[in-house]
């Protein structure tokens, strides 16, 4: 055996055996010799032996064999071969211990190394060759168990296989449906072998073997052997020397590792299997931990991938309100039919209307937007067609309106409710025609548009006080969209809050970063009139003042006083039942017997509760009634 002597350029002295047939010398962690030299690139040299001669190349390193610059050069013993500030000793005896220690150390105490290779201590009834194995393993497993690509581990794992087995080749195999398929192919010069399984490089017979009894396997000469010399891929491969051992997690069998020999017979001992099998037991569990954080970055990316596919833009929220507005959005979405979005204001009516766009064919056309209710009428309808030069005074030019604007995309008319009853008339025939007439113009333009409308009104009472248009509003209902107030939209408060605070605190580089306890259950409290418009306007203003990490109560004006006054269980009682029985009122057109009938009460109820409402709108008390029957 024979061994380098590294000199560092900070002194230090250390000795390191040449067992392996390739060894690997630079700066860089995965060489087999790691020089601690900043002059040294990370991969500098190597030495190989053929069987009979010690030779060092470059790996792209500039280095001197007894002075002289050289690209490479046989070894004798004493050759100093300098690379970088760093001496390597060559000597073909048995590798020399490591320098005596000082006299301060205790006498049996002896220098260890950073480099697993060197015989720097012995185990007691341990031969040499199977402690410096030993060694090569545990480093071999440190080096790979924070490693988690799948494919350098197999090859890792198949280049340290070779290297223990002294093999001329290796293939790593993995069940794949209960057939096996080779995933790696190595030779001992660390290259992959191409066209590993087309060329058969391997014999299916052998491995059939390990597959089915599931136990290690020497064949000393395959060609000899009476169990495979008459096999297809023996005999086509010419294979000599074979050693195939399973591996195995929890008792299953999930592939194999074939080492062979192609020129030599008896390659392999007893003794080379049962350390390639202890070798096939650790690389099973670097291996399986491997393809099991693999599968969690694959899941975790298919879960981030849904995650993106099922996100609403900038909404935000998932109470069971939502969620069946989110449902709703995934069905009229991909259509062109009209929606119209009620809700009260501040609870995000524009923010739908974009995600419906968002998710519909017409993605890549424009989304443009008109408030009904903050245009002057007089205006209004110009806004909305447009109008030619001369229509009007100040018509300086001709100007397309919002609808040809929309043209290939989405028009929204936000709060459609406050546009004027002549002007519904002219938006009820765009929408029927879908043409559109400028201002002081006779021509009609066609326009390819959806129209998604919103309003805060109650627009079927809009409808029967004659302020709002039946027939444009059935063209405009054809599905409705109801959003929830905040109010009701419970735990979204708080997470609705937590996204408008770290919002604005990256915006405004506030030292806000969290709520009070208190904070949040006054959140909750809060009625929150002007919903979620209201909600940011506060965190924002809260953010801006912030002097303190976490935001209390005060901090979002959510003081006692303006929180909603808790109710008596009775009182509660009786509102309840007073909206409840509105709600089945209309959903029965007001029919009162039916409605009774409905809640399995007495029409008497039904009719004493109209009385109490309309004692309530005209401000006269009205006197209980023996006998009320109450839900």
């Amino acid at each position: 055996m024979a061994s380098l002597t590294v000199r560092s350029p900070d002194g230090k002295v250390r000795s390191v055996s040449l067992h392996k047939r390739i060894t690997s010398i630079g700066r860089g962690p995965d060489n087999d010799v790691q020089l601690e030299d900043p002059g040294v690139p990370d991969s500098a040299l190597h030495v190989t032996f053929d069987g009979s001669r010690y030779e060092v190349g470059s790996l792209g390193a500039t280095f001197q064999v007894n002075g002289k610059r050289r690209d490479a050069h046989a070894l004798s013993t004493g050759d100093v071969v300098r690379v970088g500030a760093t001496e390597l000793v060559f000597a073909r005896e048995d590798a020399p211990r490591a320098p005596p220690p000082p006299p301060s150390t205790p006498p049996r105490e002896v220098m260890r190394t950073s480099n697993p290779d060197s015989h720097t201590a012995e185990l007691p009834g341990v031969p040499g060759r199977e402690l410096l194995l030993l060694r090569r393993l545990t480093a071999f497993s440190e080096r790979l168990l924070g490693l988690y690509d799948v494919e350098r581990i197999l090859e890792s794992l198949m280049d340290e296989a070779i290297e223990v087995t002294r093999a001329d080749k290796g293939f790593l195999i993995l069940m794949e449906s209960g057939e096996p398929r080779v995933k790696v192919a190595r030779n001992v010069s660390r290259e992959n072998i191409e066209d590993a399984v087309e060329k058969d490089k391997i014999s299916d017979s052998i491995i059939a073997k390990v597959v089915k009894e599931q136990k290690p396997l020497i064949v000393a000469d395959a060609l000899d052997s009476p169990e495979f010399n008459k096999s297809e891929s023996v005999v086509n491969l010419r294979v000599h020397s074979v050693m195939c051992v399973p591996l195995m997690h929890k008792g299953d069998l999930f592939g194999v590792i074939y080492v062979g020999n192609d020129r030599l017979v008896n390659r392999f001992e007893p003794k080379s299997a049962d350390m390639l099998t202890i070798f096939a037991a650790q690389a099973s569990l670097i291996l399986q931990n491997a393809m099991l954080v693999n599968d969690l970055k694959l899941d975790n990316t298919e879960l981030r991938r849904k995650l993106e596919d099922q996100r609403y833009g900038d909404i935000v929220g998932a109470c069971q309100g939502m969620r069946d507005v989110y449902k709703r959005i995934d069905k009229i979405a991909p259509t062109d039919i009209s929606v119209l979005i009620t809700g009260e204001t501040g609870t995000g009516k524009e923010l739908i209307a974009r995600e419906i766009h968002r998710r519909s064919p017409r993605a890549k056309g424009p989304f443009i937007t008109i408030n009904c209710g903050a245009i002057p009428e007089n205006l209004l309808e110009s806004e909305l067609f447009g109008h030619v030069k001369g229509a009007f005074t100040g018509a300086v030019a001709t100007k397309a309106g919002k609808f040809q604007a929309a043209i290939g995309g989405t028009l929204f008319l936000d709060e459609i409710g406050e546009m004027p009853l002549q002007l519904q008339v002219k938006l009820l025939r765009a929408l029927q025609e879908k043409i559109v007439y400028k201002v002081g113009d006779n021509r009609g333009e066609p326009v390819d548009i959806r129209v998604v409308a919103a309003t805060n009104k109650v627009l079927e009472d809009e409808v029967k006080k004659n302020t709002f248009r039946e027939d444009l509003y059935y063209r405009l209902n054809v599905v409705t969209l109801k959003l929830p107030p905040l109010r009701e939209r419970g735990e979204d408060v708080v997470v609705l809050g937590r996204f408008f605070l770290q919002k604005y605190a990256r915006e405004f580089n506030s030292k806000a970063r969290g709520f009070t306890p208190s904070a949040t259950v006054s959140m909750r409290k809060y009625g929150w009139p002007g919903n979620i418009r209201e909600l940011e306007n506060r965190l924002k203003k809260a953010v801006v003042l912030a002097d303190k990490p976490l935001l209390g109560p005060d901090d979002l004006d959510l003081k006692p006083e303006n929180l909603e006054p808790i109710m008596p269980l009775l009182q509660a009682k009786e509102e309840f039942q007073k909206r409840y029985i509105n709600e089945v009122l209309a959903r029965n057109n007001g029919n009162r017997t039916k409605t009774a009938k409905d809640l399995g009460v007495d029409p008497r109820t039904i009719f004493r509760h109209l009385e109490k409402l309309e004692a309530e709108k005209s401000g006269r008390p009205l006197p209980p009634e023996e006998g009320d029957e109450l839900l």
